[in-house]
């Protein structure tokens, strides 16, 4: 039922440090998934990336209910999520780009995907695209009530900027930040015609480790920690954003502190996914040095991404550097109360 035709790129945003104010504005939560594309022209449907590769042979199930609608002409732009308990787990996305489909085929039935709708492009062999999103709103609204079975979500939206500035104060966890889009305007595909703004927040931690650059013998990275209610240090991400001319004499700085213990919870995995070439060997660090980090998301008590340096922090003690500094994350059921609904 899938196909290897890709629709056109999705509408971007650029990223801004406050959300806009004025008449004329639509918010929307900026879910903690794959962005998606997904289309159906007849029995053949496809799910695209972002980045324009396909998706579908990853979420099988999610194919399954899109092919079982009664509806057989569509475009819908949304967010693939997978829930996993209380939490949105990204973790459980990466799983799935996986080559053997008998592994995809059991986390499918074990962990299913969900397919959080924000906006609708083609529907029954009519093009909204060009249209505005106030009229394709109102259309994905339809769409979704006339189609709704489980596993395919509607996701809210509000033209209150005061509503929206709370689902920042509390994103984290289920959401990533939010996107505002102006009401009368078409979709552009692979343009960034979108404002996304995500909270920025800061954490003081433990360098318990670091790693030495690739090709040559400075650090590359800083390797993160915080304390658990147990004395543990857990490994909870890293800051490579180091400025060039210090990374000799912070080497220096950072053999001399070379041993144990290092990270005593949790600890630094191998090479990324994406780079074979980053060594797999870090250095254990005494706890003695405090960095001050700015940091976006927190997924299972880690940063999802690199986190930007801030400064040292000679005046912490290591030992105050928990987990209970970090803002708590938005669970799917508080979402709920939050939205109103």
């Amino acid at each position: 039922m899938t196909t290897d035709a890709t629709p056109r790129a999705p509408m971007e945003a650029l990223l801004a440090a406050e959300l806009p104010d004025g008449e004329g504005w639509q918010y929307e939560p900026k879910w903690d998934g794959f962005r998606c594309l997904a289309q159906r022209d007849g029995e053949a449907v496809t799910l695209t990336s972002k980045s324009g590769k396909p998706l579908a042979r990853y979420f099988p199930e999610v194919v399954e209910i899109l092919g079982s609608l009664s509806e057989t002409r569509f475009l819908v732009d949304g967010e693939l999520i997978i829930p996993l308990g209380d939490v949105l787990s990204f973790d459980a996305l990466q799983l799935r780009l996986h080559p053997a489909e008998s592994r995809i085929r059991r986390l499918a039935g074990e962990t299913p995907a969900q397919l959080m709708l924000f906006d609708l492009l083609s529907f029954g062999g009519d093009d909204f695209a060009d249209h505005p999103l106030s009229e394709r709103r109102a259309e994905l609204e339809r769409f979704h009530a006339a189609q709704a079975v489980d596993g395919i979500l509607l996701s809210p939206e509000s033209h209150d900027r005061q509503s929206a500035q709370s689902w920042l104060d509390r994103s984290g966890g289920a959401l990533d930040g939010v996107i505002a889009k102006r009401l009368d305007l078409p979709y552009k595909f692979g343009e960034r015609a979108m404002i996304k703004v995500k909270q920025q927040r800061t954490a003081d931690c433990v360098v318990g480790g670091f790693r030495y650059a690739e090709k040559k013998r400075e650090v590359g990275s800083l390797l993160l920690g915080l304390f658990d209610d147990d004395g543990l240090l857990h490994h909870v991400g890293f800051t490579s954003a180091l400025k060039a001319e210090d990374r000799a004499a912070l080497t220096e700085r950072l053999e001399s502190l070379i041993g144990p213990p290092g990270f005593t919870g949790s600890a630094p995995g191998g090479p990324s996914r994406w780079n074979t070439e980053r060594t797999t060997q870090w250095q254990p660090l005494r706890h003695e040095l405090v960095v001050e980090v700015r940091y976006d998301q927190v997924t299972a008590r880690r940063f999802r991404h690199g986190t930007g340096f801030l400064r040292w922090r000679p005046d912490k003690n290591p030992r105050q550097c928990t987990f209970d500094q970090l803002a708590p994350e938005l669970r799917p059921s508080e979402l709920k109360e939050l939205f109103g609904q």
